[in-house]
């Protein structure tokens, strides 16, 4: 993919994050993308494409030099402007000074006891009632699944534009739609909710190597 259709997708998604932007609570930024050990496996990488507004998830799964590079996105997140999250470890997080937590689902219990330690918590929710279990835990803001079909293969059958902005009537809790998310369609939710992405971050990267 030539340069200049990587330019095209990250005007895309710089513009869609502005939209969400302007309607999520600050600090929230308009967009997340979430490092992922196969589809998007170097967090640096990432971190290259990321703007002001713009905020990325780290997830470790565990990594041998999760500190280092969580450390260096620290700085990164610092000298770019960008949000950082560390997924599912909050002592790492506590420990390089990144900007909070994300929580899978499950581990919303655990999740509550670090209200109030950082300035933004997240969760992962597939289904309403995540959502609601999450607003309840003291999170910021839930990751929503999957809005569009998927590459995931956990991901299960998506909830549409339409079902999600139903959702989020029932409910005062910013959330961001994950999973199938792309440049080009996040605009059929960035104006009633932020935009996360794996997938499509990864072509993205990818796109500015060709």
């Amino acid at each position: 993919m030539p340069h200049q259709a990587h330019d095209t997708l990250l005007r895309k998604l710089q513009t869609a994050a502005q939209r969400a932007q302007a309607h999520l609570p600050a600090p929230l930024p308009g967009v997340f993308i979430l490092t992922d050990p196969d589809r998007l496996p170097n967090p640096l990488a990432a971190a290259a494409h990321l703007f002001p507004g713009s905020g990325l998830i780290y997830r470790h799964f565990g990594a041998r030099d999760r500190h280092d590079t969580a450390l260096t996105l620290c700085q990164l997140a610092r000298i770019k402007g960008f949000t950082l999250l560390i997924g599912n470890d909050p002592e790492l997080a506590q420990s390089i000074g990144a900007d909070g937590v994300h929580w899978p689902e499950a581990a919303l219990p655990k999740a509550a006891d670090w209200t109030g330690h950082f300035s933004i918590m997240t969760a992962a929710a597939h289904s309403q009632s995540a959502i609601s279990r999450a607003a309840k835990a003291g999170m910021t803001a839930a990751l929503v699944s999957p809005i569009f079909p998927s590459a995931s293969p956990s991901a299960g059958a998506p909830i549409g534009p339409d079902g999600f902005k139903n959702w989020l009537t029932q409910t005062p809790l910013p959330a961001y739609g994950l999973g199938g998310v792309t440049a080009n369609n996040s605009g059929e939710i960035s104006d009633f909710a932020g935009i996360a992405m794996i997938g499509a971050a990864a072509a993205l990267a990818n796109a500015s190597k060709t």
